[in-house]
């Protein structure tokens, strides 16, 4: 069943961000025929001649590289294509809902999807500026910063009504394709990603390759939202307790701990327990230029149905000096305040 834009936004905010919200993270291949269309589209909408020519990039890295080849495309005319619609949208809605309901409906619509999809769109700007190198760098910043999101565009374009009004043609390139960059004789744009793997709060996240990647290779690493180095994931799968005190990066050595366990490095590095009481047994890990690794294991009196007590590792401030200071601690009591009728 082919969905409709209008059907879409007939119905609830809820239903219009999840939509768009699809077409933010989508990996499909691009649907060249409709995007050169909205492409098209969006320039007559901006009153200009249609592009000469639409050229294809495989990724945002070699659209850039694409975009400072190009000999003779015209001025670039994004504020007229991009900029300029949005403005007249935004106060037309902003006009007609009052600065309090405008501020309600953004939150409910493009709000929702907004901060994941930036910090997506922020890195990708990051990944490709570190792969320029410090020669080019300046270029590439700005010409990263005038690329039309494509797919990526979707968190504002979920707060406007897009089917008929003088948005549609950049909503098709967003249902469509990923970033590109509009001139006046020819235009730049860029498949969609082959793959996206994030965790449960939408952070980037793959501890056995590319968190995000693209056809001709370029790639972006990340362990639950954090940037690391392709070679650093790898490593993972042979991690040792000295390998990783020896990390000297504090943040790196995070990673390496939440990726092999706790409770494993505890047992593995031949840690002592500094505090037993009825609550539990508080351990602490010290770690050479960052603050101890404080951990509570506690187990459920509540048995399993094969009879056994599951054991907890609840991680609590360095701070935390006894077992049921750092138990009260994951309830937002002192110690002397926590006093439960039963332990579960």
């Amino acid at each position: 069943m082919v969905t409709r834009v209008a059907d879409v936004q007939r119905g609830t905010d809820l239903d219009a961000v999840a939509w768009w919200r699809g077409w933010a993270a989508s990996t499909a291949p691009a649907d060249r025929a409709r995007a050169e269309a909205g492409i098209r589209l969006a320039y007559r909408n901006a009153g200009l001649a249609e592009p000469e020519r639409v050229v294809w990039a495989a990724s945002p890295r070699e659209g850039v590289a694409l975009v400072r080849a190009l000999v003779d495309p015209g001025p670039g005319v994004r504020e007229a294509v991009r900029s300029a619609p949005w403005v007249r949208e935004r106060r037309r809605l902003h006009e007609e809902l009052g600065a309090e309901g405008w501020a309600a409906h953004w939150s409910a619509t493009g709000g929702r999807l907004w901060d994941l999809t930036q910090a997506l769109v922020d890195r990708i700007r990051a990944g490709v500026l570190e792969e320029a190198g410090a020669d080019g760098s300046a270029e590439v910043r700005l010409v990263l910063l005038d690329a039309v999101l494509g797919q990526h565009d979707a968190p504002w374009l979920a707060a406007f009504p897009t089917e008929g009004s003088s948005l549609d043609g950049l909503a098709e390139v967003c249902r469509s394709a990923g970033w590109w960059w509009p001139f006046a004789k020819v235009a730049v744009v860029c498949e969609r990603p082959v793959a996206l793997h994030r965790d449960e709060a939408g952070r980037l996240d793959r501890g056995d390759g590319p968190a995000l990647a693209y056809s001709d290779g370029f790639a972006l690493h990340a362990w639950r939202g954090m940037p690391v180095p392709a070679a650093f994931l790898a490593e993972l799968r042979t991690l040792t307790p000295r390998r990783i005190r020896e990390e000297e990066n504090a943040e790196l050595r995070r990673v390496m701990l939440e990726f092999y366990g706790y409770e494993r490095y505890l047992a593995d590095s031949g840690a002592r327990p500094v505090h037993r009481d009825e609550t539990g047994v508080l351990w602490r890990i010290d770690l050479e230029g960052d603050e101890p690794v404080v951990m509570v294991e506690v187990v459920n009196s509540t048995p399993e149905p094969d009879g056994t007590h599951r054991t907890y590792w609840l991680r609590v401030p360095p701070t935390v000096r006894t077992a049921r200071e750092g138990v009260a601690w994951t309830f937002g009591v002192d110690a002397e305040q926590y006093a439960p009728v039963r332990e579960t």
